[in-house]
């Protein structure tokens, strides 16, 4: 995972995103694309290429099952984030507030370049016991593709 993040790295202010992993879960592949922007943050918050990122984004392979798409305490995976969770907490504010609700985030061309509205994206974390990874979710008809934007280290 190493190798691939540092190969395309060099690459990642010239697109919306670019595609690091691939996962195979019940037949559905998951394809897992990193930002800029995640890039960034990640730095800032200093788990960038860590043990922990690495760990949060093995949990990829889970998948995203849409009929436990809401995280209950001690799993790990991807589940949804919820705009009318009380009160709201960082992952929320990081998310809504700082990439899908603001105009200058980029959002708009993620979700141009994935060919899906705004409204279509699915807000969610990926989850492992030490660092959320968060990001949106496009559903396509043979595959989902994860963009991660941001992470989140509070309990």
């Amino acid at each position: 995972m190493k190798t691939r993040l540092t190969a395309i790295e060099p690459r990642l202010d010239e697109a919306p995103f670019i595609e690091a992993f691939v996962f195979q879960r019940d037949q559905r592949p998951l394809h897992v694309a990193i930002t800029a922007t995640f890039r960034k943050h990640s730095k800032k918050e200093g788990v960038w290429k860590s043990k922990e990122m690495f760990a949060s984004l093995k949990n990829a392979a889970y998948g995203f099952d849409p009929n436990k798409a809401r995280s209950v305490g001690g799993r790990d995976g991807i589940f949804l984030l919820d705009r009318n969770f009380r009160p709201p907490n960082p992952m929320m504010r990081k998310v809504f507030d700082h990439f899908l609700d603001k105009p200058s985030s980029g959002a708009k061309e993620l979700a141009a370049s994935l060919g899906v509205t705004l409204q279509q994206l699915l807000p969610v974390r990926l989850v492992s016991h030490h660092l959320r990874l968060l990001g949106v979710l496009a559903q396509q008809p043979h595959a989902d593709l994860l963009v991660l934007v941001d992470c989140d280290r509070s309990e």
